[in-house]
Order: structure tokens, then sequence, then C-alpha cells
């Protein structure tokens, strides 16, 4: 508040002016923007970024290892947290109610993401019905809902592809491993609900600004995300720390993440089964076109060659040896495109 004089009565008037402020914490969205653009420039280099490339697989595999390792003890880890957060909070019965409103609203965002929104982008691009597509993935759907994992889920989930709903073994075994790690839509939503979940728990109002980093924020963290059982718990902390909530709500999160994670993971594989059916289509109607103009071709090259059977091309009169005016020397080409000469009366 800064005074700007006094009003006919003497009294002070003051003017509300922002000020810049730095907030605590990391500055996740850049971070996320300078890891895109350092992988980009990475395969510019060719064979000498492949070295740095290698070593980031590396440290990311390890991580993994190390977050196996830990999640031996979670469910321990989570006892305390959860009792510690159920001895804070003054009406348990609200903390329940909260949580099972939270688990009610990221199933329905799953159920309408994976049974109408993925189906009717399938329909747009095919033309054809995408719940018979999703009929002949009943065994990997049922992995992943036992495993909440997507990696798990990638044997079976190429097999089923392939022999049930033939796709063609080039295309499921680039796409598919692909989307189990890079395509996590039924992450990103229960991502941006904790978000709001826990924004709502600490009576934290967001405003659209906020609410479009969850959105940004949430889409490019589930990307990196690993596909495993609650591989997608980490990315809420990114999400948090962006917007400035308190990271220490996610043991919450945990304590229902088994519940949650079976159907972020069917959703997860849903759109890399149906993202390998989609090219599919689109390669085979690119093969269609590719075969009809070579038929087209084909016809074409035939009424060539038999154009050139008949064509008949005029030649100058012989000047060597003895001829009649009458007659003249022509050439024919022949099928293999060789003049011969023959003699005509005119």
């Amino acid at each position: 508040m800064v005074a700007t004089g006094n009003d006919t009565n003497g009294t002070a008037l003051y003017q509300k002016v922002p000020i810049g402020t730095d907030t605590d914490g990391m500055n996740i969205l850049g971070l996320v923007l300078f890891a895109m653009v350092f992988g980009v420039a990475l395969r510019k280099l060719g064979p000498e970024g492949e070295e740095l490339i290698r070593f980031f697989n590396a440290f990311n595999e390890a991580t993994m290892v190390l977050v196996s390792w830990i999640m031996w003890y979670v469910p321990l880890g989570i006892m305390f947290l959860v009792g510690s957060k159920i001895v804070e909070m003054e009406d348990v019965v609200l903390l329940v109610t909260s949580l099972g409103k939270y688990i009610f609203a990221s199933i329905l965002g799953h159920i309408i993401h994976g049974g109408v929104v993925l189906p009717l982008i399938y329909f747009a691009f095919t033309r054809k019905n995408p719940f018979t597509f999703l009929s002949g993935l009943i065994t990997p759907f049922t992995t992943a809902f036992a495993t909440c994992s997507s990696s798990a889920t990638l044997p079976s989930m190429i097999k089923c592809v392939e022999e049930n709903n033939g796709v063609d073994k080039r295309i499921s075994r680039f796409i598919l491993p692909i989307g189990a790690t890079v395509n996590m839509d039924g992450a990103a939503i229960f991502q941006c609900v904790a978000a709001v979940f826990i924004a709502q728990l600490n009576n934290h109002e967001l405003n659209a600004g906020q609410i479009f980093t969850i959105l940004v924020t949430a889409t490019a963290s589930s990307v990196g995300a690993a596909g495993i059982p609650a591989g997608g718990i980490i990315t809420i902390a990114i999400i948090l720390e962006a917007i400035g909530l308190p990271t220490n709500d996610l043991s919450l999160m945990l304590a229902v993440d088994w519940i949650v994670d079976r159907t972020t993971t069917v959703v997860n594989v849903e759109g890399d089964a149906l993202g390998a059916g989609i090219l599919h289509h689109i390669n085979q109607q690119e093969m269609k076109k590719k075969q009809q103009e070579a038929e087209l071709g084909e016809d074409k090259d035939e009424e060539a060659e038999e154009l050139l059977e008949v064509r008949v091309e005029a030649v100058a009169n012989r000047a060597d040896g003895e001829s009649s005016p009458l007659v003249r020397h022509q050439a024919v080409r022949t099928p293999e495109g060789t003049p011969e000469a023959i003699e005509s009366m005119l």
C-alpha cells in the first residue's frame, strides 16, 4: 500500500501497487522446457550427443532401480504417514469423504476418456467400430488392471494387437514400446484431479493461471512418468511445486493410489493400442493408394507398348542401290523398342 496523498478531509489515501516477489521452490516449468530443448539439441549433435544420451538413459534406469527398492518399504511408510494425517485432521469423516470424492472424480474422468474420447478419436480416423478393436484386448486390459504397470503389460499388448487385431508387427513393435513410456493420458487426468484435490484440501483457491500451469505441467510431466506402479505420484510433486502447494499431502495420494492407479494404467494402455490401430489403418490406406497407382502405371505401360507396336515412322528413301519411286522404306518399332525396316507399297 503506497500513500498517494490526502483527501479534502485530511485522510491519507493509499493505493495498492503490485510488486514482484520470488517464490520458494524450483522453477519446474523452466526445467521442463530446458530439458525438452536440451534433448532436441543432443539429437542434433548426432553421434557426439549419443554418449550423453546413453548417460542419461543409464542414470534413469539406475533411478528406477532405486525406486523399485524403495517401493518395498512404501507400505510401512504409508502407514505412519496416513496415521499422522488422520491424527492431524479434526474431522476424520471429512477426510474420508474428500478422498472418496477424489477417487470417484478420477475414475469418472478415466471412464469418460477411455470409453468416449479415445474411441471417438479412433472412429474419426478409421471409420470403424472401436469397441470391436478393443474387444480383442481383454487380456492386456486385465493385466494392466492387476499389475498397475504399463511396462509389465507391454508383452501381452503386443501379442494381442498383432494376433487378434491384425496390426502389422513393424507398427506394433515401434508404437507400443514408445507409448508405454510416453503416452500417459490416464496419468495426466489423475494428476490434474490430485492437484485440485490437494489445493481444495488446503483451502487454496486456484486462479486461471495456476489451472493452466497444472494442465501444462501434468501433460509434460506425464510423458516422463515411469510405467511402474505409483509412477505418477512423483510427478504430482512436480505439479504441486509449480503452483506453490505443499507436497506433504502426497501421503494421502499414496493411501488410495492403489485404487486409482488401476484405471489409470488401463486408460494408458488403451491409448497405446488405439494409436497403433490408427497408424495401421493409415498405413494400409497409403499402401492401397500406392498399389492402385502401380496398377494404373502398369495399364499405361501396356497401352504404350500396344501403341509402339502399331506406330509407323517414315524415314527417307534409301539412296543406295536401285529402287522404285513407288516403294518407300519405313521403320516400325518393335515391342522391344528397336526399329525394323520394312517395305510398303504406296
